[in-house]
């Protein structure tokens, strides 16, 4: 398979959005909360896995599914193709589980090959005891065509390193299904590169968990490439989910499109979206757009939502981005009930509503139907109306 991992010849940005990389761990301190990267977090429900815990302890146990024309394999990580992406670690979460990862789960599309069949990698917490590091690698070649759907459930204390490689004119459709148990904290950042012409769909969803911090970030290679990064999250009472979201437009016309979608119940329940595109210089022509939507369904839930747009060039095609926080609709509400639907009954209608348009757009039906009946065993909890 070609390797993507040459270095992009870009001007340095100064932003706080986007710190430099590195892989030595002295060169990222123990976050304190003020850091801007890290203000939204509540750094004393992770386990120390931000400050000294070791994390060579925890473990997931894994069952991998799919056609036998894509591999899946773990390799020692002295002896594996990870920094194919071009990743550095940008926090010091990242930078220790890049360090403390001893084995690399490598995903590889052939060039050329097109599956129908999902690729599916079902990962299970042992417990949250003992904190453990993970690193996924996920490469499509050149015009192939394939998903890969990663699912995590148990109990655990997580952090790993995702890197997603796609070739010249690849089609990859990554999913990440969180649906832990009430006390696992799970730390990832995942780093994708798009060759050019090629298109990644990416998808995060975020149901389960005591802390959930996902940081995504993508580049481009080439003309052309394409990413659309969708996401929902549903947080119950004391869940804290954060999604950060980083495109950074390297080259000349290429697409990003974020939208993402959360609901919240319960107190306490606390999510976090912050977006940020970048055009560099360079990328001329380019196409970009980010959406945030949060529907707070009861008093004592907080959605905090900040998208960033920086612009280095005035040479674009379009360039966007909305938020929007808002409680349950009282007419939605109204108009069902108007015409003999329960009052549950329509809550949950609405609910769906909000969703379905990520959703719809995931493309993979038998997924699409599993997230449909998520949503329903999160709205069993939700009883009564908005108070």
């Amino acid at each position: 398979m070609e390797n993507l991992s040459n270095v992009l010849e870009l001007e340095p940005v100064e932003s706080h959005l986007h710190p430099e990389g590195s892989f030595d761990l002295a060169d990222h301190a123990v976050p304190t909360g003020l850091e801007e990267i890290w203000r939204f977090t509540p750094l004393k429900r992770l386990r120390d896995v931000h400050g000294e815990a070791p994390l060579d302890a925890g473990h997931l146990s894994a069952q991998v599914t799919g056609p036998d024309a894509v591999t899946v394999e773990l390799v020692p990580a002295a002896e594996s193709a990870r920094g194919a992406s071009g990743y550095v670690p940008t926090d010091r979460v990242s930078a220790r589980a890049w360090a403390a990862a001893s084995q690399v789960r490598e995903v590889t599309v052939p060039a050329d090959t097109i599956v129908d069949e999902p690729v599916t990698i079902a990962l299970t917490g042992q417990g949250v005891d003992a904190a453990g590091a993970g690193h996924l690698l996920v490469r499509a070649g050149r015009f192939s065509k394939a998903v890969v759907v990663v699912t995590y459930e148990g109990s655990a204390t997580w952090t790993e390193n995702i890197e997603v490689v796609l070739e010249d004119g690849a089609d990859l459709t990554f999913v990440t299904i969180q649906d832990w148990a009430d006390d696992a904290v799970h730390v990832a950042t995942q780093h994708a590169r798009v060759g050019r012409d090629a298109h990644l769909k990416h998808v995060a969803v975020s149901l389960g968990g005591d802390v959930v911090r996902a940081s995504t970030s993508a580049d481009y290679l080439g003309t052309g490439g394409s990413v659309d990064l969708l996401g929902i999250y549903f947080a119950d009472a004391g869940q804290h989910i954060e999604h950060r979201l980083f495109a950074d437009h390297t080259a000349p016309k290429t697409r990003s499109n974020v939208e993402y979608k959360g609901a919240l119940q319960g107190d306490g329940a606390h999510t976090v979206w912050i977006g940020n595109v970048l055009i560099r210089k360079v990328a001329e022509g380019i196409d970009t757009f980010e959406q945030n939507d949060n529907l707070v369904l009861t008093d004592g839930a907080k959605a905090d939502s900040v998208p960033n747009l920086e612009i280095e060039t005035g040479d674009i095609a379009g360039a966007g981005h909305a938020s929007t926080t808002g409680r349950f609709d009282d007419q939605h509400l109204f108009y069902l009930m108007s015409r003999g639907i329960p009052e549950d009954d329509a809550r949950r209608l609405v609910v769906h509503g909000f969703f379905n348009d990520v959703i719809r757009r995931i493309g993979v039906p038998d997924l699409e139907q599993r997230l449909v009946a998520a949503v329903e065993r999160e709205l069993a909890a939700y009883v009564g109306g908005v108070a």
